[in-house]
């Protein structure tokens, strides 16, 4: 007990959109896995702006069990500032982080407790397999998560996600975080401590459809890139220092040329082509800048983080 408020050994925060078919078999998984624990824990369900039945069946399930909790967000804020608001609202002195879709497996959850008493602050799972997912979206992951990690500017673990089991420590250095463009995995990693992975073969989707779509994936990643390094910048300007020496190579050739031969390089096309390419990388490299001046201006509104519209249970 601390300032006469109950505190439970564990929280599973668990975001929720469009899960109304699924979420009584995550409850029974969850609560047969919790309850096999024999410790004090908390269902904390965040229903994410669903317009299915989502929250009708959060109410439902929490009315039935006195171990979860339900909070309701007032529109969709999307999945990271859906996990923020489980932390902010997280009483556990351990909090595991699930997707409401059954394909990490709440069954590791003993495993990662032993290895958390060991010592850890953050047991993340890393997937040694995909079922269910096409080759090409494994192919843009495997990429991705290389090119974060040279760009990061520190360690984020490849083939992960949010599924993780963290530290109360952790949990309170992430709520003091404001930044609005959030990558959690990354924010969790850049915190250090001690970080161990178990890995595991990730299950298809219980029930229905993945709510990330190509335009939701390609926000994540510049999110992620965009949120830890500056590196894009400092590669736009040596994009831009490259571009001025082959320019310059080209202008004195072509003035030899006309003083030697009294000639001028022909091939108007591929100067049209010459120019088309400097004009692509010169709208490439503002929209970068575009990206980070946007941030800025967004976080100098110091708007909250996300806005919840109801509660249910102790949440």
């Amino acid at each position: 007990m601390e300032n006469n408020r109950y505190i439970p050994r564990l929280t599973v925060l668990v975001p929720c959109y469009r899960d109304a078919t699924g979420l009584r078999e995550l409850h029974t998984r969850l609560s047969a896995v919790c309850g096999g624990l024999s410790i004090t824990y908390e269902i904390l369900l965040v229903d994410d702006g669903s317009p299915d039945g989502t929250w009708e069946v959060i109410r439902s399930i929490a009315a039935d069990d006195g171990h979860v909790n339900g909070i309701k967000l007032s529109r969709n804020h999307g999945h990271q500032l859906a996990v923020t608001a489980g932390l902010s609202r997280a009483r556990g002195e351990r909090v595991l982080i699930i997707d409401s879709d059954l394909q990490d497996p709440p069954e590791l959850l003993p495993e990662m407790m032993r290895l958390m008493d060991e010592g850890a602050d953050n047991v993340y799972g890393q997937r040694l397999s995909r079922k269910g997912v096409p080759l090409w979206k494994k192919a843009c992951y495997h990429t991705y998560y290389r090119i974060l990690s040279s760009l990061a500017g520190c360690t984020i673990p490849p083939d992960t996600g949010d599924f993780r089991l963290i530290s109360r420590r952790v949990v309170d250095l992430v709520n003091q975080m404001p930044e609005h463009h959030r990558f959690l995995r990354g924010m969790i990693s850049w915190l250090g401590f001690n970080q161990v992975a178990i890995q595991y073969h990730r299950d298809a989707r219980f029930s229905g459809e993945s709510g990330y779509t190509l335009v939701k994936l390609l926000r994540i990643a510049v999110d992620g890139i965009t949120s830890f390094s500056i590196q894009p910048l400092r590669l736009a300007t040596m994009l831009g220092f490259l571009f001025a020496l082959l320019c310059l190579i080209g202008m004195a050739k072509t003035i030899f040329d006309h003083l030697m031969y009294g000639t001028v390089v022909a091939g108007w096309a591929s100067l049209m082509a010459l120019i088309m390419l400097v004009a692509s990388l010169q709208f490439f490299v503002l929209g970068m800048i575009g990206e980070y001046i946007g941030r800025i201006f967004i976080e100098q509104k110091r708007r909250p983080l996300f806005i919840i519209d109801e509660t249910t249970g102790k949440a």
